[in-house]
């Protein structure tokens, strides 16, 4: 059986916005196992992106737990935190958040820097998940010469350079059009199925969604499977 590398556990969020407290999540259970494939749909404002940070540990439940490769992910110390989440999640947003003055090469292989690891081999490994992802030969590309979808591909390049357990994506294709919208989304499954990797996103595409194994869809703060 393939090890649970996610695993919520009535997750709860509340907001207070005076003199009301606002119930965004209320009881969320959700499991990811290795090599899954999951996207969470939701009318805008359902909580869709408040839950993708709780399980990303980006932010704190009001109640509940969320385990990451069975340790008390919500519950550590904030140093702990943000280590087990840079071994083990790759993010990817609407928006890239390239870093503007650095090439698609130095970009992709920044978070193997941060992590210390030697530039030049930062870099080897970057180069070869640029390969990946079809961008060969834009590696020495700046953000501002590539189209939105090959940005976007940089991000993800980015975001699977440290060899995450499970890539989170909330809105990838948001920003996109059809066509790049759909080839930047069978890109991250086929690259998250490739290496047995999780993959969980949350989408308002239906089309999208149904391309992944499992779906679920938020209403009023309650987690309910699609089947």
């Amino acid at each position: 059986m393939n090890k649970t590398v996610l695993d919520a556990k009535g997750l709860t969020r509340k907001f207070l916005e005076a003199p009301n407290e606002i119930v965004v999540l209320n009881g969320v259970n959700l499991s990811v196992r290795e090599g899954d494939s999951v996207a969470i749909l939701g009318a805008s404002g359902s909580g869709k992106s408040t839950l993708l940070h709780l399980l990303g540990g980006l932010d704190n439940p009001s109640s509940g737990v969320v385990q990451l490769m069975g340790d008390d992910f919500s519950n550590m110390q904030e140093r702990d935190r943000d280590g087990a989440r840079n071994r083990s999640l790759g993010f990817v947003y609407q928006f890239h958040h390239l870093l503007q003055e650095f090439d698609a090469t130095d970009n992709v292989a920044m978070p193997l820097m941060i992590a210390r690891m030697e530039k030049e081999q930062a870099r080897a490994r970057a180069r070869a998940i640029l390969q990946k992802v079809g961008l060969g030969a834009r590696m020495q590309h700046m953000p501002s010469e590539l189209s939105g979808g090959e940005r976007q591909r940089v991000a993800i390049a980015r975001a699977l350079v440290i060899k995450p357990k499970c890539l989170l994506a909330d809105e990838p294709t948001g920003n996109l059009d059809g066509a790049a919208a759909s080839a930047v989304f069978d890109l991250m499954l086929e690259l998250t199925t490739a290496q047995s990797m999780s993959f969980v996103v949350v989408t308002h595409d239906e089309s999208l969604a149904a391309r992944c194994a499992r779906r679920f869809r938020l209403i009023q703060g309650q987690l309910e499977e699609v089947v």
